[in-house]
């Protein structure tokens, strides 16, 4: 590892890189769903899948068939920040290619739906009600550039927490090879077992708020 920051993007080919097939993995648990006898890993995705559709059906108003969007919205992200928490399993979420892909995808159908179907609702927005006349031009200028940076506010609060994280747990791995003492190598190890854990509830973390702010700027519209 030349710097650490080159386990982000690890080099496998110089002409088709095989980190990305690690969004496929997804689909490998889709086949549980078919068993006979489902298995307790089914029973708890059903609860998580149930809770969070009452989550999404508070915050859709006009259309419940676009819960199945954010649904997977979720899943596809929940799965990228888990699975990276494995070895040798590219984390695709601490990339702004992927991030970036997603929010800009959704903001860019919201807003073009928006101009072209509610334009006149969409400059309403601009200036909330009870705006003073005199605050009314600043006030147009402030939502019109946080409706801009919403697409990137998502996708950079996703790659940092993911960066973070993983930044963490190889600075501690990294250091447990030069210590000596039995003690500090005991504390180092339940440090990491503590930190994995945090890791492992941001990375539901994540994809909740990703989805669910996604979801927020949908019914705005």
């Amino acid at each position: 590892m030349m710097n650490i920051f080159s386990i982000f993007d690890p080099s496998t080919s110089m002409n088709f890189s095989l980190n990305w097939l690690s969004l496929f993995l997804l689909f490998l648990f889709l086949p549980l769903k078919f068993w006979l006898i489902p298995s307790r890993l089914t029973f708890s995705w059903s609860i998580l899948i149930n809770y969070m559709f009452n989550e999404f059906k508070i915050l859709i108003h006009y259309s419940y068939s676009n819960i199945i969007l954010f649904m997977s919205l979720l899943l596809l992200i929940f799965f990228n920040n888990f699975l990276g928490l494995f070895p040798y399993i590219f984390t695709a979420s601490s990339h702004m290619n992927f991030c970036l892909s997603l929010s800009l995808t959704l903001w860019l159908s919201m807003m073009s739906y928006s101009i072209l179907n509610y334009i006149n609702d969409l400059f309403t927005h601009l200036t909330p009600q009870g705006t003073p006349v005199v605050l009314m031009p600043f006030m147009t200028i402030i939502e019109t550039i946080s409706l801009i940076i919403r697409p990137f506010t998502l996708a950079i609060r996703l790659t940092a927490n993911m960066i973070a994280g993983h930044l963490l747990l190889s600075l501690l791995g990294s250091s447990g090879q030069s210590i000596n003492n039995i003690i500090m190598l005991s504390i180092m190890i339940f440090s990491q077992i503590l930190l994995y854990s945090l890791e492992i509830a941001v990375s539901m973390i994540q994809a909740y708020v990703f989805s669910i702010l996604s979801t927020l700027y949908s019914s705005e519209i």
